[in-house]
């Protein structure tokens, strides 16, 4: 079969779902998965064919696409911070605005000695895929990075991505909300920087949130109830000051509709520095503060 002509089918099936242009996005990305074949390469080849086996292949993820199935979810793979990530259904996707955060620690932190890089602790709470941590320990190379999940199934995709980039993370099963994570850690040492882009969608937000999404996703890792969404920044903010070394940095990706909110839990405790930044979209994203 024609690659184009399997290509306009992909845009007769799915452009009213999804629009032309992510549509491309999503079938050249299939292009190169399956077939190892580039964009330029179709352009230069219009008349470039595909066995069937491959051609069922195509048509099994375009089932997949039009129920809203992430294609990050159908491929097994994404890119975060220019890195390769394994991702399954027990993790979420990364976004973006994890990619500023990440790339905010990194900034701060590069401005540092090399004597004060090679003594970095750094720990990421609800790693998930590990995008953080691992996107971390790849450009702070002489930092010490431990990443803390619930979590046993996202644990294991997260460990599969530290040895796909090549990066020793040490990993922990434990919950934040409890004290199974003070005794998971080792208690002999604080850290110096401790980062958490934890659940903070409300539930009265669903509606906000796209079908590919809600449908998909681990709820654990996006959810928290309306009348307590700030949890697990309380409970991270409260770990933080027993275990931040003074002058170490707490940072949060935040719900945007709960950013002074947010701040206030910085303010009102053992912090100085509080700055609630903005993500690209121009939304309250990330928090940072300095412990006293």
């Amino acid at each position: 079969m024609l690659l184009k002509d399997l290509q306009n089918i992909f845009h007769k099936e799915l452009d009213t779902i999804y629009g032309k242009d992510e549509v491309d996005s999503f079938f050249y990305l299939c292009t190169e998965h399956y077939l190892n074949v580039p964009r330029i390469q179709l352009t230069l080849e219009p008349g470039f064919t595909i066995i069937k086996s491959e051609t069922d292949t195509f048509f099994k993820t375009l089932e997949d696409l039009k129920q809203q199935k992430p294609i990050q979810y159908i491929l097994g793979e994404t890119e975060f911070y220019g890195l390769p990530f394994k991702v399954n259904d027990n993790v979420l996707i990364p976004r973006p605005e994890t990619e500023e955060l990440v790339d905010l620690i990194i900034k701060c932190h590069t401005k540092r000695s090399r004597s004060a890089h090679e003594n970095l602790k750094i720990l990421d709470i609800g790693t998930g895929s590990g995008c953080i941590a691992i996107s971390l320990a790849k450009n702070l190379p002489n930092a010490k990075v431990y990443a803390l999940d619930i979590s046993k199934e996202a644990l294991k995709v997260a460990k599969q991505n530290a040895e796909l980039n090549k990066v020793n993370i040490n990993f922990i099963e434990a919950s934040i909300l409890d004290n199974t994570c003070h005794s998971a850690l080792d208690a002999e040492f604080n850290f110096d920087v401790i980062v958490s882009n934890p659940p903070y969608v409300r539930n009265l937000e669903k509606q906000e949130i796209q079908p590919n999404v809600l449908d998909n996703e681990p709820h654990l890792a996006l959810f928290v109830e309306d009348d307590n969404p700030l949890l697990f920044y309380k409970a991270i903010t409260n770990f933080a000051i027993k275990k931040l070394n003074d002058k170490g940095n707490l940072y949060f990706e935040i719900n945007q509709y709960l950013g002074e909110e947010s701040k206030a839990l910085l303010t009102d405790t053992e912090f100085e520095n509080v700055e609630l930044l903005k993500d690209l979209n121009g939304n309250d994203r990330m928090l940072k503060g300095k412990k006293l």
